[in-house]
């Protein structure tokens, strides 16, 4: 039961790094493309942990932990270019 849930917010999170992905194409602004590479890692971290459950790997967390880190990094950078410059 509880790899079926898991496996439908796989789905889930698949559907939207794919609706995401589209927000950060066509984004007007550079703001919403930032928001939508921000949701992209969330969801791909959200979706690597999965794997790791269904694996039964302990090393994919340690991956996506360090992914996490260096995606909040990346949009902190970024953000602060945008408002006022390096």
């Amino acid at each position: 039961m509880i790899n079926k849930i898991l496996f439908i917010a796989a789905i889930i999170m698949l559907l939207a790094i794919l609706l995401t992905l589209y927000r950060f194409i066509k984004g007007p602004s550079a703001a919403d493309r930032l928001v939508a590479f921000d949701v992209m890692t969330v969801s791909s971290l959200a979706l690597i942990a999965l794997i790791a459950n269904f694996s039964s790997r302990v090393i994919y967390i340690d991956v996506a932990l360090v992914y996490g880190l260096l995606s909040f990094l990346g949009v902190i950078i970024v953000s602060r270019y945008l408002e006022r410059g390096l």
